[in-house]
């Protein structure tokens, strides 16, 4: 089984940026051990970060050729990607897509609380740090 984790825009920060809500390890740190962690569950993972929506859509597009199913952290885009949106809900038929957040967005700032690709995904998993990342293939592990 092959699982494609996504990250969008300023993940790559991640262990930097606002270490009180996203943590003190860098995304290649949390990357590393999600990795051993589809391992240990049968499943092979890849990783894939940008900061720019066309990329992102385009590996969601290639997706539907090469993975069983995929975790995304939409980041900021989470909230107003209609494109992104629409690029799950075009390959949703191949595979299934996890939306995942490190922190509880119910709980941030209210433009944070809206997500718009929540209904193009099989479930959204946020506010468990790294955890949400290793529950989202948990659920993939499970259903695949």
């Amino acid at each position: 089984m092959k699982i494609l984790v996504i990250n969008g825009p300023n993940l790559n920060m991640t262990g930097i940026r606002k270490k009180d809500v996203y943590g003190d390890e860098t995304l290649d740190t949390v990357n590393a051990e999600l990795k051993a962690y589809a391992n240990s569950k049968g499943a092979e993972a890849d990783f894939f970060q940008s900061n720019h929506e066309g990329a992102i859509i385009d590996k969601i597009h290639e997706s539907r050729n090469t993975y069983d199913g995929a975790v995304i952290n939409a980041g900021a885009y989470t909230h107003y990607s209609y494109a992104i949106r629409d690029a799950i809900e075009s390959v949703s038929d191949y595979l299934p897509y996890v939306e995942v957040h490190m922190s509880d967005i119910h709980s941030r700032e209210d433009f944070r609380r809206v997500s718009v690709i929540s209904d193009v995904c099989l479930k959204q998993i946020s506010g468990y740090g790294k955890d949400s990342y290793k529950m989202g293939i948990d659920l993939l592990c499970e259903i695949l």
